[in-house]
């Protein structure tokens, strides 16, 4: 049996998709010595600007993705929506880690519910659903209130819709999944390294906190039991290991009010609800997704300082440039801005990184930097 290949320091590394989670992903690759090739459909992107080389093309042009890959030693992904046809062309050129398997998997909301069910890992129950007489037959076995999700191309909230009466005028579009309602007391995730031997190792449990279904604010680590945040490891370790994936994946989770944990998504690469590991881990997301496609040991996921991690959206521009010089008074707050141009409306423009000695501390600091870029103390 031939050994998985190994990509030390001075290896080529491809990336599909160019946002922030790219330059992050890049940032963290040319300091460890990697070049960084990149490949989106659009040009000067977030993850572009760090490139040593940048690709702009339609992920259905096969000439482009062959010859991006062709350069490559080793490819991954920004994002889990990516055609499968373009992921075997590549495959066909250089090491894909993780496999299309995973991402087909996880790029399409049945498939993912479906594996999870199959597999024994706890869900909210569920339905597929894909016209009106589908969806009546389902509310009747489901019952109200539900959320209905289209099955693919669905983030930050959008593609679903909470319903509360199976009276609401609904339209299907395309195939969905309808799934109970769950009354959370807090929705968690996880992040998990698996490397090609097998090798896993889990970051601290993120408190995450959505507003308008974008996530506005991250605590780390989770004001949650140990034996709640050990069930969540497992979890996710199991899930990884179920997945055999070489890469970095994200479990997002509800955390019932008896203590209970249901997977809602999987995210199979580096997540918002993880930047805040770029400042407060050992090793970042990024790095840890690194090494585990290279085949390099995993790093320490060890958390040093308790932290928040807050998003920085379009909104905060729409009364001019946001007042930087404000928050960099804060002297524990990290900024990161992410290049992109063009600010609009709940469009992720970066993030601030608050470091304290508690969470509260943290969460509250983080909140106020934010607060400060405009001139308020709402945050």
């Amino acid at each position: 049996m031939t050994a998985p290949a190994l990509f030390p320091p001075g290896s080529t590394v491809g990336l599909m998709g160019s946002g922030q989670l790219g330059r992050m992903f890049a940032i963290a690759a040319r300091r460890m010595g990697y070049r960084v090739h990149v490949f989106s459909p659009e040009k000067g992107t977030p993850a572009g600007q760090l490139a040593d080389l940048e690709i702009a093309a339609p992920y259905e042009d096969q000439a482009a993705v062959t010859g991006f890959a062709s350069g490559l030693d080793v490819l991954t992904f920004e994002f889990e929506n990516i055609p499968a046809r373009s992921v075997q062309w590549a495959a066909e050129r250089c090491v894909v880690r993780p496999a299309g398997g995973v991402l087909h998997i996880c790029q399409h909301r049945l498939r993912e519910k479906q594996f999870l069910a199959d597999a024994g890992f706890p869900v909210a129950p569920f339905l597929p659903v894909s016209n009106a007489a589908e969806l009546k037959s389902a509310f009747d076995f489901l019952g109200t209130p539900a959320v209905l999700k289209t099955a693919a191309f669905g983030y930050d909230g959008k593609g679903q819709r909470r319903i509360d009466s199976p009276a609401e005028v609904v339209e299907i579009q395309g195939p969905s999944v309808l799934e109970r309602h769950v009354p959370f007391s807090m929705e968690i995730s996880v992040l998990v390294a698996r490397g090609i031997d097998g090798e896993m190792a889990a970051f601290p449990i993120c408190e995450n906190i959505h507003r308008n279904h974008i996530l506005d604010l991250t605590i780390a680590p989770a004001r949650i039991s140990e034996t709640v945040a050990e069930s969540a490891r497992a979890l996710a370790c199991a899930i990884a290991d179920k997945l055999a994936l070489v890469g970095l994946l994200a479990v997002e989770m509800f955390l019932l009010p008896d203590s209970t944990l249901l997977v809602n998504e999987l995210a199979p690469r580096p997540h918002n609800s993880g930047h805040f590991t770029f400042d407060a881990c050992v090793t970042s997301q990024f790095e840890q997704q690194l090494r585990a496609i290279c085949g390099l040991a995993l790093g320490s996921t060890e958390q040093l300082r308790p932290a928040a991690m807050a998003n920085l959206l379009g909104d905060l521009w729409q009364d001019g440039e946001p007042d930087w010089a404000a928050a960099a008074r804060f002297p524990d707050v990290k900024i990161h801005l992410y290049g992109k141009t063009g600010p609009r409306p709940g469009r992720k423009m970066g993030h601030l990184t608050a470091l304290a000695s508690d969470v509260e501390s943290a969460a509250a600091m983080v909140r106020e930097a934010r607060a400060s870029l405009t001139g308020n103390r709402r945050g």
